[in-house]
Protein backbone atom coordinates (compact mmCIF):
# COMPACT_ATOMS: atom_id res chain seq x y z
CA UNK A 1 0.00 0.00 0.00
CA UNK A 2 0.94 3.54 -0.79
CA UNK A 3 -0.11 6.87 0.60
CA UNK A 4 -1.31 8.92 -2.27
CA UNK A 5 -0.36 11.68 -0.31
CA UNK A 6 3.17 14.15 -1.05
CA UNK A 7 5.91 11.35 -0.69
CA UNK A 8 8.89 11.95 1.34
CA UNK A 9 11.70 12.63 -0.80
CA UNK A 10 15.53 11.02 -0.71
CA UNK A 11 18.59 11.94 -2.32
CA UNK A 12 18.69 12.99 -6.33
CA UNK A 13 19.20 9.34 -7.95
CA UNK A 14 20.27 10.79 -11.38
CA UNK A 15 19.19 13.46 -13.42
CA UNK A 16 18.57 13.26 -17.01
CA UNK A 17 17.51 15.99 -19.95
CA UNK A 18 13.64 15.61 -19.34
CA UNK A 19 13.59 13.94 -16.20
CA UNK A 20 14.88 13.53 -12.61
CA UNK A 21 15.08 10.31 -10.24
CA UNK A 22 14.47 10.13 -6.14
CA UNK A 23 15.04 7.34 -3.65
CA UNK A 24 11.87 7.18 -1.04
CA UNK A 25 12.72 6.18 2.01
CA UNK A 26 9.18 5.54 3.26
CA UNK A 27 9.10 2.74 0.48
CA UNK A 28 12.55 0.69 0.20
CA UNK A 29 13.16 -0.25 -3.90
CA UNK A 30 11.40 2.12 -5.43
CA UNK A 31 12.18 5.52 -6.61
CA UNK A 32 10.15 8.78 -7.85
CA UNK A 33 10.88 9.71 -11.26
CA UNK A 34 9.75 13.20 -11.70
CA UNK A 35 9.14 14.92 -15.73
CA UNK A 36 10.38 18.57 -16.06
CA UNK A 37 9.12 20.90 -18.22
CA UNK A 38 11.72 20.66 -20.90
CA UNK A 39 11.96 19.05 -24.45
CA UNK A 40 15.32 18.70 -26.14
CA UNK A 41 16.80 17.15 -29.55
CA UNK A 42 19.87 15.71 -30.92
CA UNK A 43 21.42 15.27 -27.49
CA UNK A 44 20.06 18.35 -26.02
CA UNK A 45 21.68 20.85 -28.79
CA UNK A 46 18.23 22.20 -28.77
CA UNK A 47 16.59 22.62 -25.57
CA UNK A 48 13.51 24.89 -24.54
CA UNK A 49 10.60 25.10 -21.85
CA UNK A 50 7.56 23.51 -22.98
CA UNK A 51 4.75 24.87 -20.17
CA UNK A 52 3.13 21.19 -19.31
CA UNK A 53 5.06 19.16 -21.25
CA UNK A 54 6.11 17.20 -17.31
CA UNK A 55 2.27 16.60 -17.26
CA UNK A 56 1.84 15.49 -20.76
CA UNK A 57 4.52 13.08 -20.44
CA UNK A 58 3.75 11.45 -17.17
CA UNK A 59 0.50 10.80 -18.20
CA UNK A 60 1.80 9.16 -21.58
CA UNK A 61 4.37 6.69 -19.72
CA UNK A 62 1.60 5.82 -16.92
CA UNK A 63 -0.83 4.73 -19.60
CA UNK A 64 1.64 2.88 -21.68
CA UNK A 65 3.54 1.30 -18.68
CA UNK A 66 -0.01 0.30 -17.59
CA UNK A 67 -0.91 -1.37 -20.75
CA UNK A 68 2.36 -3.12 -21.16
CA UNK A 69 2.24 -4.64 -17.28
CA UNK A 70 -1.69 -5.39 -17.62
CA UNK A 71 -0.83 -7.38 -20.42
CA UNK A 72 2.05 -9.08 -18.47
CA UNK A 73 5.56 -7.65 -19.78
CA UNK A 74 7.46 -7.04 -16.61
CA UNK A 75 7.79 -3.41 -16.10
CA UNK A 76 9.50 -1.37 -13.45
CA UNK A 77 6.42 0.67 -13.70
CA UNK A 78 4.16 0.84 -9.88
CA UNK A 79 1.70 3.51 -9.91
CA UNK A 80 1.48 6.89 -11.01
CA UNK A 81 1.96 9.26 -8.13
CA UNK A 82 1.20 12.93 -9.55
CA UNK A 83 0.45 14.59 -12.58
CA UNK A 84 3.85 15.11 -13.21
CA UNK A 85 5.46 11.99 -11.70
CA UNK A 86 5.21 8.22 -11.32
CA UNK A 87 6.72 5.62 -8.89
CA UNK A 88 8.94 3.30 -10.28
CA UNK A 89 10.69 -0.10 -9.02
CA UNK A 90 14.99 0.72 -8.31
CA UNK A 91 16.78 -0.43 -11.14
CA UNK A 92 20.33 -0.14 -12.31
CA UNK A 93 19.79 1.26 -16.32
CA UNK A 94 21.38 -0.64 -18.87
CA UNK A 95 23.38 2.19 -20.83
CA UNK A 96 22.26 0.72 -24.35
CA UNK A 97 18.75 2.11 -26.38
CA UNK A 98 16.79 -0.45 -27.94
CA UNK A 99 15.16 0.68 -31.02
CA UNK A 100 12.82 -1.25 -32.89
CA UNK A 101 11.79 -0.21 -36.22
CA UNK A 102 8.28 -0.38 -38.73
CA UNK A 103 9.27 1.81 -41.34
CA UNK A 104 12.45 3.12 -42.25
CA UNK A 105 12.80 6.92 -41.46
CA UNK A 106 15.14 9.48 -39.95
CA UNK A 107 18.85 8.35 -38.39
CA UNK A 108 17.92 4.68 -40.02
CA UNK A 109 18.15 5.92 -43.87
CA UNK A 110 21.58 7.87 -43.33
CA UNK A 111 22.99 5.09 -41.71
CA UNK A 112 21.94 3.13 -44.56
CA UNK A 113 21.84 5.12 -48.10
CA UNK A 114 20.05 3.94 -50.30
CA UNK A 115 17.02 2.85 -48.38
CA UNK A 116 14.25 4.67 -49.19
CA UNK A 117 11.66 5.57 -46.55
CA UNK A 118 8.71 4.30 -45.85
CA UNK A 119 10.51 0.75 -46.53
CA UNK A 120 8.77 -1.69 -44.16
CA UNK A 121 10.68 -4.13 -42.15
CA UNK A 122 8.98 -7.88 -41.44
CA UNK A 123 9.75 -9.10 -38.74
CA UNK A 124 10.71 -5.57 -37.05
CA UNK A 125 14.13 -4.45 -37.19
CA UNK A 126 15.87 -4.34 -34.14
CA UNK A 127 18.79 -1.93 -33.15
CA UNK A 128 21.23 -0.64 -30.23
CA UNK A 129 22.67 2.45 -29.66
CA UNK A 130 25.18 2.53 -26.49
CA UNK A 131 24.22 5.76 -24.09
CA UNK A 132 27.23 8.13 -24.63
CA UNK A 133 26.32 11.57 -25.08
CA UNK A 134 29.85 12.80 -26.09
CA UNK A 135 29.87 10.67 -29.04
CA UNK A 136 26.80 10.63 -29.82
CA UNK A 137 25.02 7.99 -29.02
CA UNK A 138 26.69 5.07 -31.17
CA UNK A 139 25.53 2.32 -32.56
CA UNK A 140 26.76 -1.05 -31.14
CA UNK A 141 26.26 -4.52 -32.06
CA UNK A 142 24.95 -7.73 -29.38
CA UNK A 143 28.77 -8.45 -29.23
CA UNK A 144 29.88 -5.51 -28.53
CA UNK A 145 27.34 -5.85 -25.80
CA UNK A 146 28.12 -8.73 -24.56
CA UNK A 147 31.84 -8.09 -24.61
CA UNK A 148 31.30 -4.74 -22.28
CA UNK A 149 30.67 -7.80 -19.70
CA UNK A 150 28.59 -4.75 -17.78
CA UNK A 151 27.05 -6.12 -14.49
CA UNK A 152 24.12 -4.44 -12.92
CA UNK A 153 22.48 -4.83 -9.40
CA UNK A 154 24.74 -8.18 -9.58
CA UNK A 155 23.74 -9.78 -12.82
CA UNK A 156 26.08 -9.80 -15.59
CA UNK A 157 24.45 -9.21 -18.80
CA UNK A 158 25.78 -11.96 -20.90
CA UNK A 159 24.07 -13.75 -24.34
CA UNK A 160 21.04 -14.57 -22.64
CA UNK A 161 20.24 -11.31 -21.10
CA UNK A 162 20.89 -9.45 -24.22
CA UNK A 163 18.41 -12.09 -26.36
CA UNK A 164 15.83 -11.56 -23.66
CA UNK A 165 16.08 -7.59 -24.41
CA UNK A 166 15.87 -8.34 -28.17
CA UNK A 167 13.05 -10.36 -28.03
CA UNK A 168 11.37 -7.96 -25.49
CA UNK A 169 11.91 -5.06 -27.29
CA UNK A 170 9.88 -6.55 -30.37
CA UNK A 171 7.23 -7.57 -28.22
CA UNK A 172 7.18 -4.46 -26.41
CA UNK A 173 6.69 -2.73 -29.82
CA UNK A 174 4.36 -5.25 -31.55
CA UNK A 175 1.91 -4.71 -28.54
CA UNK A 176 1.64 -0.84 -28.74
CA UNK A 177 1.85 -0.99 -32.89
CA UNK A 178 -1.46 -3.18 -32.34
CA UNK A 179 -2.86 -0.33 -29.90
CA UNK A 180 -2.73 2.12 -31.57
CA UNK A 181 -4.45 0.80 -35.22
CA UNK A 182 -7.91 0.81 -33.81
CA UNK A 183 -6.76 4.61 -33.79
CA UNK A 184 -5.94 4.13 -37.09
CA UNK A 185 -2.43 5.33 -36.24
CA UNK A 186 0.60 4.20 -37.04
CA UNK A 187 3.55 3.02 -34.71
CA UNK A 188 6.06 3.71 -36.74
CA UNK A 189 9.70 2.97 -34.49
CA UNK A 190 9.57 3.10 -30.78
CA UNK A 191 13.34 3.67 -28.43
CA UNK A 192 12.91 1.82 -24.72
CA UNK A 193 15.28 0.99 -22.47
CA UNK A 194 15.72 -1.66 -19.38
CA UNK A 195 16.80 -1.73 -16.09
CA UNK A 196 17.89 -4.91 -13.30
CA UNK A 197 15.60 -4.32 -10.33
CA UNK A 198 17.90 -4.14 -7.44
CA UNK A 199 15.40 -6.34 -5.28
CA UNK A 200 14.23 -8.81 -7.86
CA UNK A 201 17.45 -8.93 -9.88
CA UNK A 202 15.02 -9.14 -12.97
CA UNK A 203 15.47 -7.58 -16.33
CA UNK A 204 12.95 -5.24 -16.66
CA UNK A 205 11.15 -2.19 -19.15
CA UNK A 206 11.95 1.03 -17.22
CA UNK A 207 12.65 4.54 -17.94
CA UNK A 208 9.36 6.04 -19.69
CA UNK A 209 7.95 5.72 -23.04
CA UNK A 210 6.89 9.34 -23.95
CA UNK A 211 6.22 10.93 -27.23
CA UNK A 212 10.11 11.49 -27.30
CA UNK A 213 10.48 7.55 -27.62
CA UNK A 214 8.32 7.22 -30.93
CA UNK A 215 7.04 7.98 -33.75
CA UNK A 216 3.61 7.86 -34.65
CA UNK A 217 1.86 8.68 -37.82
CA UNK A 218 -1.96 8.99 -38.27
CA UNK A 219 -3.26 7.50 -40.71
CA UNK A 220 0.44 6.09 -42.12
CA UNK A 221 1.14 9.81 -43.40
CA UNK A 222 4.12 11.42 -41.88
CA UNK A 223 3.34 14.64 -42.50
CA UNK A 224 0.72 14.53 -39.76
CA UNK A 225 3.41 13.64 -37.36
CA UNK A 226 2.21 13.51 -33.63
CA UNK A 227 5.58 12.98 -31.62
CA UNK A 228 8.63 14.86 -30.77
CA UNK A 229 9.86 14.64 -34.64
CA UNK A 230 7.71 17.68 -35.15
CA UNK A 231 10.03 19.68 -32.78
CA UNK A 232 12.99 18.45 -34.19
CA UNK A 233 11.79 19.35 -37.84
CA UNK A 234 11.49 22.96 -36.96
CA UNK A 235 13.73 25.23 -39.12
CA UNK A 236 13.22 28.00 -35.78
CA UNK A 237 11.84 27.86 -32.56
CA UNK A 238 9.39 30.66 -31.90
CA UNK A 239 6.42 30.53 -29.53
CA UNK A 240 3.90 29.48 -32.31
CA UNK A 241 6.09 26.54 -33.08
CA UNK A 242 6.16 25.52 -29.81
CA UNK A 243 2.42 25.79 -29.46
CA UNK A 244 1.88 23.29 -32.50
CA UNK A 245 4.57 20.97 -30.92
CA UNK A 246 2.38 21.17 -27.83
CA UNK A 247 -0.46 21.02 -29.33
CA UNK A 248 0.99 17.44 -30.85
CA UNK A 249 1.45 15.86 -27.89
CA UNK A 250 -1.22 16.55 -25.97
CA UNK A 251 -3.24 15.45 -28.92
CA UNK A 252 -1.21 11.98 -28.09
CA UNK A 253 -1.64 12.15 -24.41
CA UNK A 254 -5.72 12.05 -24.91
CA UNK A 255 -5.48 9.28 -27.72
CA UNK A 256 -3.09 7.24 -25.18
CA UNK A 257 -5.66 6.60 -22.60
CA UNK A 258 -7.57 5.14 -25.10
CA UNK A 259 -5.16 2.45 -25.54
CA UNK A 260 -5.97 0.91 -22.29
CA UNK A 261 -10.17 0.67 -23.44
CA UNK A 262 -11.41 -1.67 -26.51
CA UNK A 263 -14.85 -1.58 -28.12
CA UNK A 264 -14.96 -4.71 -29.41
CA UNK A 265 -16.82 -7.43 -26.90
CA UNK A 266 -16.28 -10.67 -26.68
CA UNK A 267 -17.65 -13.85 -24.13
CA UNK A 268 -16.92 -17.81 -23.81
CA UNK A 269 -19.99 -19.85 -23.20
CA UNK A 270 -19.42 -23.72 -21.93
CA UNK A 271 -22.12 -25.87 -22.86
CA UNK A 272 -21.40 -29.19 -20.65
CA UNK A 273 -23.54 -32.95 -21.41
CA UNK A 274 -23.47 -33.26 -17.50
CA UNK A 275 -22.88 -31.49 -14.52
CA UNK A 276 -20.11 -34.16 -13.52
CA UNK A 277 -17.94 -32.21 -15.85
CA UNK A 278 -17.96 -29.07 -13.77
CA UNK A 279 -14.73 -29.08 -12.54
CA UNK A 280 -13.47 -29.43 -16.06
CA UNK A 281 -15.41 -26.32 -17.85
CA UNK A 282 -14.08 -24.12 -13.94
CA UNK A 283 -10.38 -24.34 -15.64
CA UNK A 284 -11.80 -23.45 -18.88
CA UNK A 285 -13.77 -20.34 -16.93
CA UNK A 286 -10.54 -19.65 -14.76
CA UNK A 287 -7.86 -19.38 -18.40
CA UNK A 288 -10.41 -17.27 -20.27
CA UNK A 289 -10.25 -14.79 -17.10
CA UNK A 290 -6.55 -14.19 -17.32
CA UNK A 291 -7.47 -12.90 -21.16
CA UNK A 292 -10.06 -10.62 -19.83
CA UNK A 293 -12.64 -12.64 -21.58
CA UNK A 294 -16.31 -12.96 -19.22
CA UNK A 295 -17.38 -17.06 -19.85
CA UNK A 296 -20.87 -18.43 -19.15
CA UNK A 297 -21.48 -22.36 -18.00
CA UNK A 298 -24.08 -23.96 -19.19
CA UNK A 299 -25.27 -27.60 -18.81
CA UNK A 300 -27.46 -29.12 -22.13
CA UNK A 301 -27.30 -32.36 -23.58
CA UNK A 302 -27.85 -32.60 -27.58
CA UNK A 303 -28.57 -36.49 -27.21
CA UNK A 304 -31.17 -36.04 -24.56
CA UNK A 305 -32.49 -32.35 -25.75
CA UNK A 306 -31.56 -31.21 -28.40
CA UNK A 307 -34.52 -28.56 -28.43
CA UNK A 308 -32.82 -26.83 -25.44
CA UNK A 309 -29.49 -27.13 -26.74
CA UNK A 310 -30.38 -25.47 -29.89
CA UNK A 311 -32.89 -22.65 -27.57
CA UNK A 312 -29.95 -21.86 -25.65
CA UNK A 313 -27.49 -21.66 -28.84
CA UNK A 314 -30.21 -18.98 -30.06
CA UNK A 315 -30.27 -16.95 -26.68
CA UNK A 316 -26.42 -16.29 -27.10
CA UNK A 317 -26.79 -15.71 -31.26
CA UNK A 318 -29.37 -13.06 -30.58
CA UNK A 319 -27.62 -10.32 -28.81
CA UNK A 320 -25.00 -9.67 -30.64
CA UNK A 321 -22.16 -10.03 -28.55
CA UNK A 322 -19.43 -12.28 -30.35
CA UNK A 323 -19.70 -15.56 -28.79
CA UNK A 324 -17.46 -18.83 -29.20
CA UNK A 325 -18.86 -22.09 -27.54
CA UNK A 326 -16.80 -24.75 -25.81
CA UNK A 327 -18.71 -28.29 -26.19
CA UNK A 328 -17.42 -30.55 -23.05
CA UNK A 329 -19.23 -33.50 -23.66
CA UNK A 330 -17.59 -37.07 -22.48
CA UNK A 331 -18.62 -40.35 -24.06
CA UNK A 332 -20.23 -39.81 -27.37
CA UNK A 333 -19.61 -36.16 -27.85
CA UNK A 334 -22.68 -35.26 -29.95
CA UNK A 335 -22.91 -31.58 -28.51
CA UNK A 336 -19.55 -29.81 -30.31
CA UNK A 337 -21.61 -31.54 -33.65
CA UNK A 338 -24.66 -30.27 -33.51
CA UNK A 339 -23.93 -27.00 -32.36
CA UNK A 340 -21.42 -26.45 -35.26
CA UNK A 341 -24.04 -27.68 -37.86
CA UNK A 342 -26.36 -25.39 -36.53
CA UNK A 343 -24.42 -21.92 -35.86
CA UNK A 344 -22.21 -19.81 -37.69
CA UNK A 345 -20.43 -18.87 -34.15
CA UNK A 346 -16.87 -20.69 -33.51
CA UNK A 347 -17.22 -24.19 -32.05
CA UNK A 348 -14.29 -26.05 -30.12
CA UNK A 349 -14.66 -29.43 -28.27
CA UNK A 350 -12.92 -29.63 -25.13
CA UNK A 351 -14.04 -32.94 -24.28
CA UNK A 352 -12.85 -34.28 -20.58
CA UNK A 353 -11.18 -37.80 -21.50
CA UNK A 354 -11.58 -40.65 -18.78
CA UNK A 355 -8.63 -43.11 -18.70
CA UNK A 356 -10.55 -45.94 -18.81
CA UNK A 357 -12.90 -45.48 -22.69
CA UNK A 358 -10.56 -41.64 -23.47
CA UNK A 359 -9.03 -43.49 -26.79
CA UNK A 360 -11.87 -44.64 -27.86
CA UNK A 361 -14.28 -41.55 -26.71
CA UNK A 362 -12.25 -39.18 -28.11
CA UNK A 363 -13.26 -40.25 -31.76
CA UNK A 364 -16.37 -38.89 -31.69
CA UNK A 365 -15.11 -35.25 -31.42
CA UNK A 366 -12.49 -35.75 -33.90
CA UNK A 367 -14.66 -38.25 -37.27
CA UNK A 368 -17.13 -35.21 -38.09
CA UNK A 369 -20.04 -35.39 -40.40
CA UNK A 370 -18.86 -33.25 -43.59
CA UNK A 371 -19.75 -29.22 -43.48
CA UNK A 372 -19.12 -29.01 -39.68
CA UNK A 373 -15.65 -27.33 -38.52
CA UNK A 374 -14.92 -27.67 -34.70
CA UNK A 375 -11.54 -28.40 -33.90
CA UNK A 376 -10.90 -30.36 -30.66
CA UNK A 377 -8.49 -29.37 -27.75
CA UNK A 378 -8.26 -31.71 -24.74
CA UNK A 379 -6.64 -28.96 -22.72
CA UNK A 380 -9.18 -26.90 -20.75
CA UNK A 381 -6.41 -24.04 -20.88
CA UNK A 382 -6.13 -24.47 -24.84
CA UNK A 383 -9.63 -24.19 -25.48
CA UNK A 384 -9.49 -20.89 -23.63
CA UNK A 385 -6.59 -19.92 -25.59
CA UNK A 386 -8.01 -20.56 -28.72
CA UNK A 387 -11.20 -18.65 -27.96
CA UNK A 388 -8.27 -15.90 -27.22
CA UNK A 389 -6.40 -15.96 -30.71
CA UNK A 390 -10.18 -15.58 -32.25
CA UNK A 391 -11.30 -12.27 -30.14
CA UNK A 392 -7.51 -11.49 -30.83
CA UNK A 393 -8.09 -10.62 -33.67
CA UNK A 394 -10.11 -7.35 -33.16
CA UNK A 395 -9.48 -6.73 -29.84
CA UNK A 396 -5.59 -5.48 -29.13
CA UNK A 397 -6.72 -6.08 -25.16
CA UNK A 398 -6.58 -9.97 -25.33
CA UNK A 399 -4.25 -9.84 -28.37
CA UNK A 400 -2.01 -8.08 -26.11
CA UNK A 401 -1.82 -10.53 -23.35
CA UNK A 402 -1.29 -13.62 -25.65
CA UNK A 403 1.60 -11.36 -27.39
CA UNK A 404 3.04 -11.30 -23.50
CA UNK A 405 2.59 -14.96 -22.86
CA UNK A 406 4.41 -15.99 -26.05
CA UNK A 407 7.48 -13.47 -24.62
CA UNK A 408 7.57 -14.85 -21.16
CA UNK A 409 7.20 -18.31 -21.98
CA UNK A 410 10.04 -17.81 -24.12
CA UNK A 411 12.19 -15.93 -21.30
CA UNK A 412 10.97 -19.09 -18.64
CA UNK A 413 12.71 -21.10 -21.33
CA UNK A 414 15.72 -19.35 -22.22
CA UNK A 415 16.28 -18.81 -18.63
CA UNK A 416 15.82 -22.65 -16.93
CA UNK A 417 18.50 -23.21 -19.89
CA UNK A 418 21.46 -20.82 -18.43
CA UNK A 419 20.25 -22.24 -14.94
CA UNK A 420 20.86 -25.62 -16.21
CA UNK A 421 24.73 -25.07 -17.90
CA UNK A 422 25.90 -22.96 -15.00
CA UNK A 423 24.93 -25.85 -12.59
CA UNK A 424 26.57 -28.35 -15.52
CA UNK A 425 29.84 -26.27 -16.10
Amino acid sequence: FFPSLDLKLGKKVNEGKTKEVYELPDIPGCVLMQSKDQITAGNAARKDRMEGKAAISNTTTSCVFQLLQEAGIKTAFVRKQSDTAFIAAHCEMIPIEWVCRRIATGSFLKRNPGVKEGYKFYPPKIEMFYKDDANNDPQWSEEQLIEAKFCFAGLTIGQTEVDIMARSTQAIFEILEKSWQPQNCTLVDLKIEFGVNILTKEIVLADVIDNDSWRLWPSGDRSQQKDKQSYRDLKEVTPEALQMVKRNFEWVAERVELLLKTKSQGRVVVLMGSPSDLSHCEKIKKACATFGIPCELRVTSAHKGPDETLRIKAEYEGDGIPTVFVAVAGRSNGLGPVMSGNTAYPVVNCPPLSADWGTQDVWSSLRLPSGLGCPTTLSPEGAAQFAAQIFGLNNHLVWAKLRSNMLNTWISLKQADKKLRECTL
